[in-house]
Order: C-alpha cells, then sequence, then structure tokens
C-alpha cells in the first residue's frame, strides 16, 4: 500500500521565533511547521529547554541557507546562580553540591575576566556532541562520563548587568559553540562556591535581533497558514553580513547552469550573496580566487515568500 503524502505547502523563507522555555529547538520547529503546513523546515544553532529567545526557522528552499547563521556568532542574556553546582550546568539538573557564597561584584568581575577573549571549553556531559556515534547526554543520563577534548571558543564581551540574593546577571556576546552552562559552571569552580544557569534568553545570532522575532502564541492567533505565512522574511533576510554581488541577467543566465562567471564586486575570496540585477535573490556563491564568481547553494524561488 502506498502511503499518501501530506497536504503541505511549498513555503519559502525564514521565520524568527522567539522560542518559550520548556520546548526543545525541534519541538518548536515542528510546532511552526505544522502553524505554517510547511513542507520542509530546518532550524540553526539549538537552545536547550530551559533557553528562550532567537531561534531562527528556515523553510522550503531557505534550509538550504541555515550554516550561515548556524556559524554566526550569539549574543545572549543570563542568570547564574552562584552556590550550588548541578549535573546538567542549569536548573533541569540534579544538584550536586552546595557551597556558600563569600565572593562579591568585584571578586565575580575579576574571575569573569579571565573568560573574556578567546579560551578553550570543554563540553558539557549533557550535550548533543557524539562520541563513538553517541550523543554525551545518552551517556551523562546512563551514569557515563567520557573524557572530551577542549573547544576553542570566543567570548567577546560579558557585561555585569547585577548581583543580589547569589543571582548573577550577565549579557555575553559569544562566538559559536560557547556553552553558556559550561561558563557558568567554570565560574563557579573558580570562586569556589560553584554555579549553575537558571535563565537564558538568546538575544541575537548574527545581526539578526529578537526584536523582529514573534512567539508562538502570536502564530496560534491567527486564523490560517496562509495569514502566519506572512510574518516570513525574506529568504536573503538574515544574510546581511555575507557580501553581496549583483550580476547580469547573462551572467546570471549562465551561473544557473553551474558555470562560474565574471562579474564586478572588488571581493576578496569568500562567500557572497548572489543577485540577478539589483533584487532578484539567487542564493549563495563564492568568489575564487582568479575573481571569478562560482554557484555554490542556489535556490529555486518562484516567487517571494
Amino acid at each position: 500500500m502506498v502511503r499518501a503524502r501530506r497536504n503541505c505547502s511549498p513555503v519559502n523563507g525564514v521565520l524568527l521565533l522567539d522560542k518559550p522555555v520548556g520546548l526543545t529547538s525541534n519541538q518548536a520547529l515542528q510546532t511552526v511547521k505544522r502553524l505554517l503546513n510547511a513542507c520542509k523546515a530546518g532550524h540553526t544553532g539549538s537552545l536547550d529547554p530551559i533557553a528562550t529567545g532567537l531561534l531562527p526557522l528556515f523553510f522550503g528552499e531557505a534550509t538550504k541557507l541555515t550554516q550561515f547563521l548556524l556559524n554566526a556568532d550569539k549574543r545572549y542574556w543570563t542568570v547564574f546562580r552562584l552556590g550550588v553546582s548541578t549535573t546538567t550546568f542549569d536548573s533541569e539538573g540534579e544538584v550536586t553540591a552546595t557551597r556558600p557564597v563569600t565572593v562579591g561584584l568585584r571578586d565575580i568581575e575579576k574571575a569573569l575576566d579571565k573568560f573574556k577573549g578567546e579560551i578553550e571549553q570543554i563540553p558539557p556531559m549533557y550535550s548533543a556532541i557524539k562520541h563513538n556515534g553517541e550523543a554525551l547526554y545518552k551517556l551523562a543520563r546512563a551514569g557515563v562520563e567520557v573524557e572530551r577534548e577542549p573547544r576553542p571558543v570566543t567570548l567577546h564581551e560579558i557585561k555585569t548587568l547585577g548581583f543580589q540574593d547569589d543571582l548573577l546577571t550577565l549579557e555575553i556576546a559569544c562566538s559559536k559553540g560557547t556553552y553558556i552552562r559550561t561558563l557558568a559552571h567554570d565560574l563557579g569552580e573558580i570562586l569556589g562556591c560553584g554555579a549553575h544557569v537558571v535563565q537564558l534568553r538568546r538575544l541575537a545570532s548574527g545581526d539578526v535581533s529578537i526584536d523582529k522575532a514573534v512567539s508562538l502564541d502570536q502564530l496560534e492567533a491567527l486564523a490560517s497558514p496562509a495569514e502566519r505565512a506572512q510574518l516570513l522574511q525574506p529568504v536573503d533576510s538574515v544574510l546581511h553580513t555575507v557580501p553581496d554581488v549583483h550580476l547580469t541577467s547573462l551572467a546570471a543566465h549562465y551561473l544557473k547552469q553551474g558555470q562560474s562567471v565574471s562579474a564586478r564586486h572588488g571581493l576578496a575570496p569568500g562567500w557572497v550573496r548572489l543577485y540577478e540585477g539589483d533584487s532578484r535573490f539567487l542564493g549563495m556563491g563564492q568568489v575564487l580566487d582568479d575573481g571569478q564568481v562560482a554557484p555554490r547553494r542556489l535556490l529555486v524561488l518562484t516567487e517571494s515568500p
């Protein structure tokens, strides 16, 4: 018996979701995919269930571009509770130790200075990183701990917003792959009192801000998938940090055949956004060493979302 295909819509675009607490990134994605009746969807940069904030969701042809936000720097607002350590380094885990907090704000800021700039982090056991093909969090739940290799990350800025009742509020700008939970744990160990994350909110990914995000409640309040699709951003709207190259119609024709083409750009080799004329977005390409532009991630868009 042949199973009937779901009657879905070929939705193309990006939705900036303000993810609520309690959902995994995939649960949030599947909820929005259902609300839009979309055929194809993906997300960039997972948020833990405890976390809220910016979660860019990509639909249709836009899913070809997820890597470009995945690699972007991130900005977070977060609250650490000092004096308590947990298995997961956040409030979802079991308490492993409680210690008195005898440090003040000056001590905390001095300790935070050690984390600014390029550092190495050891990923937490409760993470999706694979070890011999199995996710670390599955091993952790089974009571198994394995050695993890330190990973280079960069903390561009750590701004202290407040410290009261053992709760430390920070705003952090960092590179991809930074674990805020690990930062909380490591800071707590340096201070000698332990610490874990109690709140975490992503404010930005690259130059995409939470200001333009919509909530699940806002989406659910709309009457139909077509109305919800009106909230989608254009496919290229989240890629403004990548330089653009505009092609003539003739050059665009050959590019779409898979050929490298000549174009005026004055750019160094690297990724670029490709346009036919002033505004028709074609996808992503690369400037080659000889200055020509090669197609890499071309989209098939019949109309704007």
